[in-house]
């Protein structure tokens, strides 16, 4: 099988289920950006060293390919659904578990921090970040089109997860958060 199919040189795309759509439409950012997300944890996997975190991080990365490929189906009428894979609530559930265990080994907040420290903390903040913009993404899409509601529920948790990550990442490294100072 070609990686090439030539059938998005004119600027469209397939979704599941056979539509085409423009490949700049809400759909196709929404879930593009998950794929950046992807993407760019599994950079921040490379400069991980806690084998814990990796593993975590890897399941995340499972996570966010059933994510990307949820918007990129749109839920149809009872008699036209495809079998595609959708956020379950339970991903929701397991992001707050993390949160809670990873909050346990930390100091409380009581400043705003900086993204940065270590390396692995600082890639942590990007994946918050762009997880930020998918969730803006989705939003902007649900907005004007049915879509499971989990998505948002899961990016709002998974940006909270990859936050407490990176503090967890440089307390680990023995690098201090960077707190805010007002000018």
């Amino acid at each position: 099988m070609k990686i090439y199919t030539k059938t998005g040189d004119k600027g469209d795309t397939g979704l599941f289920g056979g539509d085409r759509v423009s490949k700049s439409s809400e759909r196709i950012e929404a879930y593009g950006t998950i794929d950046e997300l992807n993407s760019f944890v599994g950079l921040a996997v490379t400069e991980i060293q806690d084998n814990s975190i990796k593993k975590l991080l890897n399941k995340i990365q499972n996570q966010l390919f059933v994510l990307g490929a949820d918007p990129a189906a749109p839920i149809l009428t009872e008699d036209n659904k495809k079998n595609i894979e959708r956020v379950p609530y339970e991903f929701i559930i397991d992001a707050e578990k993390e949160i809670d265990v990873c909050e346990e080994k930390l100091e409380e907040l009581k400043n705003f921090i900086l993204p940065g420290g270590s390396k692995s903390a600082a890639l942590l903040h990007i994946c918050r970040t762009i997880t930020r913009r998918a969730e803006r993404r989705v939003i902007g899409l649900k907005d004007s089109e049915l879509i499971n509601e989990n998505i948002v529920i899961f990016l709002n948790r998974l940006s909270d997860l990859f936050f407490v990550l990176a503090r967890y990442e440089n307390k680990i490294s023995g690098q201090k958060d960077i707190i805010w100072k007002k000018s």
